[in-house]
């Protein structure tokens, strides 16, 4: 297993980018479930959905247009962290690779 130490610092799951990721995953199940019409000329993963092609394209350019609202925000998330996400790589940086260590108003006056 690799050492906590020894591994770039990873952003943080919060509820909100979880809340997200499970609206993407319900989206990405309305795309499979309107692609799949289109795949066998009838609902293949549920038996009675889609029953035609409106419902079909209705059902992929919804879940389509969720899975973008969600990633989206998932971003918007993670921007939040960038500062911190920063600092922790600057530490990591500096302590596994002391020669790349980004020059910064606060490294040039050392």
């Amino acid at each position: 297993m690799l050492n906590p130490l020894n591994r770039p610092p990873r952003p943080a799951l919060t509820g909100p980018i979880f809340l997200y990721a499970l609206v993407d995953m319900f989206g990405l199940a309305c795309v499979a479930i309107g692609a799949s019409w289109f795949a066998a000329g009838k609902g293949a993963i549920l038996a009675n959905f889609p029953t035609s092609t409106v419902e079909a394209v209705a059902c992929t350019a919804g879940g389509v247009v969720v899975m973008l609202w969600a990633v989206i925000r998932i971003l918007r998330e993670l921007a939040k962290q960038g500062p911190v996400m920063q600092a922790k790589y600057d530490a990591y940086v500096g302590a596994q690779h002391p020669d790349k260590v980004r020059k910064t108003a606060d490294n040039e006056k050392d």
